[in-house]
């Protein structure tokens, strides 16, 4: 048997399986995401909540005891990751987004090209027609 033959060089297959948040409230954070992404409660514990349809990527919450808001745009509190929501209608989604519990920073670096804003937790979000 050859070297080739006897280790595998074959590269694994990946695929995007879920982005999980840290957050005071996985339900809390849970009830919102789920709304705007019409994705059911997977599984749901005390300290875990996982959104996601059969066969497709999902969202997690993740309780975190000492969890600090981000201060986005103030450096003091990082962000460390945001995602970004493809929408047709910038206006309409704002709209929606901030009946669901979304708050809008006032700092908006290209407003007429994506909107920021905060989920439940404090997390930055972009909501753009760019995607």
């Amino acid at each position: 048997m050859s070297a080739e033959n006897s280790t595998s060089t074959e590269t694994p297959a990946f695929r995007y399986a879920a982005v999980t948040f840290d957050c005071p409230d996985p339900a809390e954070l849970a009830r919102f995401y789920g709304a705007v992404f019409g994705l059911p409660v997977a599984f749901a514990s005390d300290d875990f909540v996982f959104l996601a349809k059969e066969g497709t990527p999902g969202l997690g919450f993740n309780r975190l005891a000492d969890y600090r808001r981000p201060t986005w745009p103030d450096p003091a509190e990082e962000k460390r990751a945001h995602i970004e929501v493809g929408v047709d209608d910038l206006d309409a989604a704002e709209a929606r987004m901030l009946t669901l519990g979304a708050t809008r920073p006032d700092h908006q670096p290209s407003p007429d090209r994506w909107r920021v804003l905060l989920d439940p937790a404090g997390h930055p979000f972009c909501v753009t027609t760019l995607t």
